[in-house]
């Protein structure tokens, strides 16, 4: 933490008030760094740091749990003290938890993210809800799914809330950006058949015979769906089979099952079972 004798950093310390611009993309872009908020999205970036795959800079902490200490330790990242004010101040949650890390983005290259033989990988098509996108790159973290790409007019994975929702997975699998034309050429040069998550498919997810195969699975925004010229520039087209009476399932929902879908055959394949 701070020094002894040191009072805790407030609102108004050059530093806290460096790292409040990262709660803004503008701010996020110039830096190349954002925030990472909370016990569990703080300890995954220390993780990431100690295995050398990124860097955290700082911690902003009110008081941290000894696990974190330790952490932070190991991988040699300084902790300042904050006032609660300051906490609150680079927090973008109604209750802030009193604990921010300033981190390197974590984004890659497409290439690198695609690098050897995928065989699951989810892709964001114009998703603009960063509570949807994060959300996705959990399920797809666990569903162990080697990639994730957010293409085209899709929200800022360093987006507080997109950070929040991924509850740590941003800092366990790689994730890339790109326009959608070259997220589709780099899938299929990676031997990857792209399918498409879509309510208005003739075919059901639970009756194709490919799902074993290695899969870019593309989702788009939850309100408007894939474009029909994304849909018609893919392999094919897959719904999620409603059972009940439900009209639809949300994004991340849908996502789950899909992914899920997908990394079930593919182990059921490696056993022999198909």
């Amino acid at each position: 933490m701070t020094r002894p004798g040191d009072g805790p950093f407030t609102e108004r310390t050059p530093r806290v008030v460096a790292a409040r611009a990262l709660t803004r993309r503008p701010g996020r872009v110039k830096a190349g760094r954002f925030l990472a908020e909370g016990a569990q999205a703080v300890r995954e970036a220390l993780r990431w740091a100690v295995a050398g795959r990124g860097t955290v800079h700082e911690l902003f902490a009110v008081s941290l749990p000894d696990d974190l200490i330790a952490l932070a330790a190991e991988a040699g990242v300084r902790v300042s003290a904050v006032t609660e004010r300051a906490a609150a101040g680079l927090s973008e949650t109604v209750t802030p938890q009193g604990v921010v890390a300033v981190c390197d983005l974590v984004d890659v290259p497409l290439a690198d993210a695609l690098a050897g033989t995928p065989r699951l990988v989810a892709v964001l098509a114009g998703v603009a809800d960063p509570g949807n996108a994060g959300t996705v790159i959990r399920v797809a973290d666990a569903a162990g799914a080697d990639a994730v790409i957010l293409a085209g007019h899709t929200v800022d994975p360093h987006n507080g809330k997109c950070v929040r929702a991924s509850t740590g997975s941003l800092f366990h699998l790689p994730i890339a950006r790109a326009t959608v034309p070259e997220t589709l050429a780099a899938c299929r040069s990676a031997g990857l058949r792209l399918v498409a998550a879509d309510g208005h498919a003739t075919a059901d997810l639970d009756a194709d015979p490919t799902l074993a195969d290695p899969t870019g699975w593309v989702f788009g925004s939850e309100a408007h769906g894939l474009p029909d010229d994304v849909v018609t520039a893919l392999d094919g087209a897959l719904r999620v089979p409603i059972y009940g009476g439900a009209e639809s399932l949300n994004l991340a929902t849908a996502a789950a099952v899909c992914l899920y879908a997908t990394a079930w055959r593919q182990r059921d394949a490696e056993r022999g079972r198909f």
